[in-house]
Parts: C-alpha cells; structure tokens; sequence
C-alpha cells in the first residue's frame, strides 16, 4: 500500500485552553498569575510545542503531503491505510489517537523532552523524518500493542489503548456485580479501571502509588509501589475504594485479564453509569442498569513505528 498522505494530530496546549476559556492572552495571564500560578511556565510550553510543531511540519513537508488535526477531531475523523499518522504531544495523545487509526502506522514525537517522559514517544522534532521516511517505503519496525475492549449485551463496544474505566459519571458510588474467575458479588465503589500493558504505568501505577503509601504508613512488608509487569495479551483490573456494607463486598478487588479469562460487571446503577476509555470522558457508552459488559483483550492492535 503507497503511502501519501502524514496526519499530524495534535491537541491544544495549556494556554492556548486558557485563551479559548478567558478570550484573550492577557486574560488568560490575569487568571494565573492572580491564582497563584507561574503564567511563564505555561507560556514556555506553548512556544516550545509550536517550535517543535513547526519544525516537524516544515521537514515533513519535503517527504510527503501532510495535513495537522486537532484531538478534538479524532472521533470523526476518517483514517485510511494510505496514511501515516504523526502524533505530537504526551503519551496520553497516543493512547487516544491509537484506537482511532487501528492498524495504520504511528510516529509518535516528544515535542519537549525536557518537559514530558515520553514512555510512548520515541521520536523527537529532530529524528522524526527518518521514520517518516521508513514508513513511507515501507522498511519500518514497529511495535504491536494490543487494546482492552469492553463489549456491552446490547451490541455496543469501546477500545482502549491505555486503560478503560467503569463506574459512575459523577463522584458518587457506583453500584454493579462483577463476576471474575467463576466468583460473583455486589459493589459500592469508586469504579474500576482496567489497563493494558501499555497503560499500566499510568493511571494504574497511581493506585500502585497509593497502594504502597499505605502498606508505608502500615509498615507492611510487601512492595505495593509498582503494577506487575504484563505481556501484550494481559490486562490489570482494579477495583477503586471498595466498601464493605450489607449490600457490597469486596473480595474481588485486583485480577488479570488474558485470553482465557474475562472480567464480566453488570451495571446496578439505574442512571448515571458510563466506560470511557483513555481518559476521555466525552466519549463513553451508557453503563446503566441491564446493561452487562464483558473485558477482554480486543483483537485489534496498535501499530507503534520505533526507532531504529
């Protein structure tokens, strides 16, 4: 398949959220600095990022076609294999843009190593074009990875890269059954995330963090500070604040998930229940009562170009 057309997805930086929120930059400067904040910091990271952005276009522009699209977009956007998609920003950018282009090949760049990790960013504005060019002919390496899927009895389903999340849409305490490993109970919590490999250093490893905090504070002698290392086929589900009442237990609080085993949670929440995946929370199915959704890992993957 001949490649012609790079996609540059992007998302909007701190300020220019703030601009869009206040109207105008020195509104925008107002409200930080009159909050407290360092209005400098959020102004370095939007120049750094244009910089990174500009460079990358203008270099991209010698090799192929390109066109940039905002996040916001992604949903709607149609992706077609004659792409390669050129994903600029965190590891979060990634993880959103991957369920939306499925197959088709990704070049992820870090536009401020200095600023960001960059666990799933590993190009930069200045080595990016050869993998631009390894796509284009076709000579790549890249790295596969596998989505967690959450399919619903009513036919619905939802992908993630990174992790999903099932529960209530507002703070309050989601009620459902789960049924893990031929054990069934009722719950009252504060939902469930369920990550990938890829996602378990993320939100997951912030459970992991509280975790650890409290087996410190206990004097526990177990490390409880990282999530297990997990294949490409395993998912790690965990149960938030579980409470333990009349009604709810909670023996059923952290598992895995592989090719042989699902996860099954049927919603007791007459209104207010959702999954969103990868931390979007505008793009969710309804999870109310009657509604069962089973986890898995989905049969399509991630296509991550690498750097050789």
């Amino acid at each position: 398949m001949n490649i012609e057309y790079a996609i540059i997805v992007k998302n909007k930086t701190r300020l220019e959220s703030l601009i869009e929120r206040f109207n105008t930059r020195a509104q925008a400067k107002f409200y930080i600095e009159n909050s407290g904040g360092d209005y400098d910091d959020y102004e370095a990271e939007h120049e750094r990022f244009h910089q990174s952005l500009s460079l990358v276009q203008r270099e991209l522009s010698h090799v192929i076609k390109n066109k940039i699209i905002d996040r916001a977009f992604l949903p709607s956007f149609i992706f077609n294999p004659q792409q390669v998609v050129v994903v600029i920003g965190q590891d979060g950018l990634v993880a959103n843009t991957a369920k939306y282009v499925k197959e088709i090949p990704i070049v992820a760049i870090n536009p401020d190593t200095q600023r960001y990790d960059g666990v799933l960013l590993p190009f930069n504005p200045q080595n990016c074009i050869s993998g631009i060019e390894s796509v284009v002919k076709n000579k790549y390496h890249s790295r596969w990875c596998s989505f967690a899927e959450a399919t619903i009895n009513d036919g619905q389903r939802l992908l993630a890269f990174n992790d999903l999340f099932i529960g209530a849409a507002s703070h309050t305490s989601a009620r459902y059954k789960i049924s893990y490993r031929n054990k069934s109970e009722e719950h009252s919590s504060s939902g469930i995330i369920v990550s990938t490999k890829a996602g378990s250093t993320g939100w997951m490893s912030s459970v992991f963090n509280m975790a650890g905090g409290i087996g410190k504070f206990e004097k526990a002698k177990i490390d409880l500070n990282r999530p297990p290392a997990l294949s490409d086929e395993q998912l790690l589900f965990a149960v938030r604040e579980p409470f333990l009442s009349r009604h709810s237990q909670t023996d059923i609080q952290m598992g895995l998930v592989d090719t042989q085993t699902s996860l099954v949670i049927e919603s007791l929440m007459p209104t207010g229940g959702v999954i969103f995946s990868d931390g979007i929370e505008a793009d969710f199915i309804h999870f109310n009562s009657g509604s069962i959704a089973t986890i898995n890992t989905a049969r399509n993957k991630a296509n991550l170009v690498l750097l050789d």
